[in-house]
């Protein structure tokens, strides 16, 4: 596992040398852009539109639009004389809290720690804290001259840390348009609502759920690279339109409640089988 970051975890005197690795991968399918004609992929060039020049990177500064067409240019200088505070490399872990505090709107992204030389005892005696008083540690790090807010929790036996966002970060919920304000609910519906939650609430078991058009998107490419004709897949059915609310969560319960019987036959039948054959594979052994 790529290791992308070296530091420590340090809390009170405490300092733990960890490595950092990506957690989570993109599994998404790139696609390049070509000319039609040639089939080459098209190159992107950096083009100042006044001058109708390419530019190079050493002819380009950072600049801060600070009102339309205005700008603040920031030298290099002026940015590594607040990268040095930045670049320290740990992981101050400032306050202990609990997960269900933390709203998961606030979540980026996850990593991976792991023990850098000598330091498996300390991250081991942090792992066992953490998980007997049920906490997380809220901490700051900067990864790539960006300073990030995140948290150190446990993930099955290992440690990992998630960014979290700043709460300037997060738009206040009162600008989402349209939201309803409190209204009557039927008492009807409402039972009913819950009801079919209770028949939809499982186990959540990641497993399950894949992406189907990735998969499907990667089939395709196969059958294009075998040369294979590729059929039009059929128009899946239009969901009813179902203006009645209450019409809706009947249809839904009913079909609910339909797809869990048909399951728990299949899998009655599929143990009848199973024990036909163990005792039909008895009968012959004897």
């Amino acid at each position: 596992m790529h290791t992308m970051w070296k530091g420590t975890i340090s809390f009170g005197l405490v300092n733990i040398p960890v490595k950092l690795h990506s957690a989570t991968e993109n599994k998404d399918i790139k696609l390049r852009n070509l000319h039609k004609e040639c089939q080459s992929p098209v190159k992107y060039e950096k083009v100042c539109p006044v001058c109708e020049t390419e530019v190079t990177n050493d002819d380009i500064v950072k600049g801060f639009e600070y009102t339309k067409n205005k700008f603040v240019i920031l030298e290099e200088e002026d940015l590594k004389s607040i990268k040095d505070v930045a670049e320290d490399k740990s992981v101050e872990i400032m306050d202990f809290v609990k997960l269900e505090e933390i709203d998961p709107i606030y979540f980026d992204r996850s990593y991976f720690l792991s023990p850098n030389d000598g330091g498996g005892k300390a991250y081991a005696l942090l792992r066992q804290a953490l998980k007997d008083t049920g906490k997380i540690g809220l901490a700051k790090i900067t990864i790539r001259s960006k300073e990030h807010l995140a948290v150190v929790r446990i993930y099955e036996n290992t440690l990992v840390m998630e960014t979290i966002h700043y709460p300037d970060e997060v738009r206040d919920f009162q600008e989402v348009p349209n939201v309803p304000e409190e209204t009557e609910v039927g008492e009807k519906e409402l039972k009913t609502a819950k009801m079919l939650i209770d028949q939809l609430t499982a186990e959540f078991e990641p497993e399950k759920y894949t992406d189907e058009y990735r998969t499907a998107l990667m089939e395709l490419i196969e059958k294009k690279k075998a040369g294979e004709e590729i059929t039009t897949a059929k128009e899946p059915k239009a969901p009813e339109n179902i203006d009645d609310l209450m019409a809706a969560l009947e249809k839904s319960l009913n079909e609910s409640q339909k797809k869990k019987g048909t399951t728990k036959k299949s899998k009655t039948t599929n143990s009848k089988k199973k024990k036909s054959t163990t005792k039909k594979k008895e009968k012959t052994s004897t």
